[in-house]
């Protein structure tokens, strides 16, 4: 197989469309990228630029405004206004305070919707604020045919991207060093305002079963299917993976072959 360089720099806004053709994989995943970030060359694709919702793989742009909007260490508090968002909620509740480094993980390890719904308002004011920021960051990571209505990636009229667009995505929140940190938490706990205590489990199953993996986000809806961003590093090699549109049987074995197919260049 041919392999192409990336047309710019990894965090270069240029597009990173494939120009080569790959041997296919037996994948039950719709759209894929892969990429060697050691080596800026893509080693996989499959209808990379078809629009679809990416579900709450989209938190790693959530992710992206609120670990570089900083003050981690401050406590922010819970609004009537957050609210709950089914189906995963860690039920944090209006007048409590938490650190916003500590929501921060728990939406990126277990993708708890009323903990992002309470960082995106705290960060911008509102949901409808937050919206427009996630849309200029996007556009500033060369996200040309993505637009996201919510903080969270629960399915939304004109809510959409790419694989071409998630691992532009994925290449910015891995230059983070905090996100890169909180996705690769296997198991964490919570404390809640009046001190109960949570164990918290990554919802990333190919953290805990695939040696290689090192993050990052997982994702699903009805209409989106079964999605991941994965990273992995091994020998010196790192992997970046977009897995959109698999199904709850297969995901994790897409995302696991094309991370070992990405591997052996």
């Amino acid at each position: 197989m041919k392999l192409f360089l990336l047309v710019a720099t990894l965090l270069s806004p240029a597009c990173l469309k494939a120009q080569e053709t790959v041997p296919p994989l037996p994948l039950a995943a719709e759209n894929v990228f892969a990429i060697r970030v050691d080596q800026q060359i893509v080693t996989y694709y499959k209808n990379i630029d078809g629009k679809r919702p990416v579900a709450s793989t989209q938190k790693l742009l959530t992710a992206l405004l609120i670990a570089e909007g900083g003050g981690l260490d401050e406590r922010i508090p819970v609004k009537s206004t957050d609210g709950q968002v089914p189906p995963r909620n860690l039920w944090i509740t209006e007048g409590s305070y938490y650190r916003r480094g500590t929501l921060l993980e728990m939406m990126l390890i277990r993708s708890f919707n009323d903990v992002t719904k309470c960082l995106a308002r705290d960060h911008a004011g509102s949901q409808e604020a937050f919206a427009k920021l996630m849309n200029a960051r996007a556009a500033a990571l060369g996200m040309k045919d993505s637009h996201f209505v919510n903080a969270h990636g629960l399915t939304a009229e004109d809510q959409y991207s790419t694989a071409n667009d998630m691992i532009k995505l994925a290449l910015a929140a891995w230059e983070n060093a905090e996100i890169r940190r909180i996705t690769r938490i296997k198991n964490t706990s919570f404390t809640y305002h009046g001190a109960k205590t949570i164990p918290v489990k990554n919802s990333n199953d190919l953290l805990h079963s695939f040696p290689s993996c090192v993050g990052m986000k997982t994702g699903f809806t009805e209409a989106a299917g079964r999605c991941l961003v994965a990273a992995a590093e091994e020998n010196g090699k790192t992997v970046l993976a977009v897995i959109l549109g698999s199904t709850m049987e297969e995901v994790w074995n897409d995302a696991e072959k094309v991370i070992r197919y990405s591997l052996q260049f």
